[in-house]
Formats: structure tokens, C-alpha cells, sequence
């Protein structure tokens, strides 16, 4: 009972399938200048001047901010981010977001009170930037 060490015989249990929990955090008062690119998921609380590049998940923290273009699968963005953004997947611009640029993406949901100005292609095909994709032009006051 008490005291007793038992080992652990299936250390992957409790993991996601996959079997990966590897994530990135650039934490608030950090600042990065230069381009960052990542395998797994990361999240952003901090400062980026420079492209982001990450073949998972992208977090945008309400204190971060990047300065540059994104491209991730997919991207929940809070925060600021003053570039180009492509999310080959879904792409969740939160109420408190403010994105200045244009957007590629397969799926958008914006959130009531998010600011965005800047041009949208929506469609399966966007990865491959391939024409017919739905155009939208959104613009905040």
C-alpha cells in the first residue's frame, strides 16, 4: 500500500495516440528574432520577428505577437500577428485576435470580437494554392 514503488509497465499509457506529447512554449518577455520552425505543436506568449514554420499545431497566446508570415497545420491565434498566415487545416482567430494580412486556409472560425483585416481563401485545395477557392474580403473599422 503506502511505500510500496510499483513500476510502471506500459510507460505510453495516458499518451495521445502517437505517442508524442512534445510541444514548444516561447513564453511572455521573450523575443525572437529570426525565423522559428517546428515539428510539434508550439505556443506563442511572446515576441517573434520572423517567419513561423510548424508542421503541427500554432498557439497564439493573448501576449503573443508574431511579425511575420505563419504557416502551420492548424493555428488557434489570441494574440497579434502582422503577416501572411497559411493553416492547411483549421484556423481559430480568437475574440481577442488581431491579424493584419491575408489568410489560406481549409476551415476559418473567428470569434465574435476578433480583428482581422486583410484578404481569405478558404477550400481543400489551399495548400496546393489552387485556384476556384472561395475569395472573401474582410475588413475591420
Amino acid at each position: 500500500m503506502f511505500g510500496v514503488k510499483r513500476e510502471n509497465k506500459n510507460p505510453t499509457k495516458g499518451l495521445p495516440v502517437g505517442g508524442s506529447v512534445s510541444h514548444n512554449s516561447l513564453v511572455k518577455g521573450t523575443l525572437v528574432k529570426g525565423d522559428v520552425k517546428s515539428e510539434t505543436d508550439i505556443r506563442v506568449d511572446g515576441v517573434i520577428e520572423g517567419r513561423l514554420d510548424c508542421d503541427a499545431k500554432v498557439v497564439i497566446g493573448p501576449t503573443g505577437h508574431v511579425q511575420g508570415s505563419v504557416t502551420c497545420r492548424d493555428a488557434v491565434i489570441e494574440g497579434r500577428v502582422e503577416g501572411n498566415v497559411l493553416v492547411t487545416d483549421l484556423l481559430n482567430l480568437r475574440k481577442t485576435a488581431q491579424l493584419t494580412g491575408d489568410i489560406d486556409t481549409n476551415k476559418l472560425i473567428v470569434e465574435a470580437g476578433a480583428i482581422f483585416a486583410g484578404n481569405v481563401r478558404m477550400g481543400k485545395a489551399v495548400a496546393n494554392h489552387a485556384s476556384g477557392n472561395q475569395t472573401v474580403r474582410l475588413q475591420a473599422g
